[in-house]
């Protein structure tokens, strides 16, 4: 018995540093990949930081070009009268009837 069992504990050594080495590699390669998707995903934070940046910047601008048309219309000339353009040569005007 102890001539069998001498065999198979030399067979399997060999083979479980072989699994060793596989396993090492393995592991190390994992390691690379999950870097790899980290900074990969980090990059793509910082891009959708800048995307929304940039949205708030131009949401701000639009809100601020609202406020100033809001006051140049409020303080417009009263004698002044609005006046849009339909087409070609043809103009149409509000409000100047309302003005007496």
């Amino acid at each position: 018995m102890t001539l069998g069992a001498n065999i198979g504990a030399t067979h399997s050594s060999a083979w479980r540093g072989l699994a060793a080495v596989v396993g090492g590699v393995a592991t190390a390669i994992a390691v690379s990949v999950a870097a790899v998707v980290a900074v990969v995903f980090a990059a793509t934070l910082v891009v959708v930081g800048f995307m929304a940046t940039a949205l708030l910047g131009l949401a701000a601008f639009a809100l601020r070009g609202r406020r100033q048309a809001a006051r140049a219309k409020a303080s417009a000339d009263p004698n002044l009268i609005e006046a849009r353009n339909v087409g070609g040569h043809s103009w149409v005007a509000y409000g100047w009837n309302e003005r007496r």
